[in-house]
């Protein structure tokens, strides 16, 4: 994946927003996930994460249940409280991961410079196994549902991780 390299140091963290619809499932689980990696691996003075979506239905509301019951099963706490994303977020963050090609097209639509396009990338651009490139909104699939975008987000995040490493300066 081509995505902005510049060195991550302490002083200048790389900052990721995850970005699905409502934010209370797909992009809190992106944002607990990428923080238990970066905790795991000791970096995570290196790096500013965070979730927002699309709409504000759910502002100020905690991640959903059973997003929270999933990821809490795998060792990973989901604490954010959903958000509408903003335009100054496209210039703010480094990296803008929506979860989908929905909510990639209006985040593109928020985008006046290249510059602010060129941060705006799909979950699943980071995923060994893509598919259509979508990470399926999980709401109407029971648990399994939860389950299965835990396991994509878990996958992609560990890729983008390790596609990040480098760039860190200590």
């Amino acid at each position: 994946m081509d995505i902005k390299k510049r060195p991550i140091t302490k002083n200048a963290p790389y900052k990721i927003v995850f970005v699905c619809l409502g934010n209370i499932c797909r992009s809190p689980t992106g944002e607990g996930v990428l923080q238990h990696l970066v905790n795991e691996a000791g970096v995570e003075e290196y790096f500013e994460i965070d979730s927002a979506g699309t709409s504000a239905w759910h502002s100020g509301e905690p991640a959903n249940s059973k997003s929270r019951s999933v990821a809490e099963s795998y060792g990973v706490k989901l604490l954010s409280r959903a958000r509408q994303v903003v335009s100054s977020d496209l210039d703010y963050f480094d990296l803008v991961v929506a979860m989908d090609y929905s909510n990639k097209k209006e985040l593109l639509k928020m985008a006046h410079t290249d510059d602010q396009k060129s941060k705006v990338v799909l979950m699943r651009d980071f995923d060994t196994t893509p598919q259509d490139g979508n990470v399926p909104d999980p709401y109407y699939g029971g648990l399994s549902g939860f389950d299965n975008v835990f396991k994509i987000v878990k996958r992609s995040c560990e890729a983008l991780l390790t596609e990040l490493k480098p760039q860190i300066t200590k």
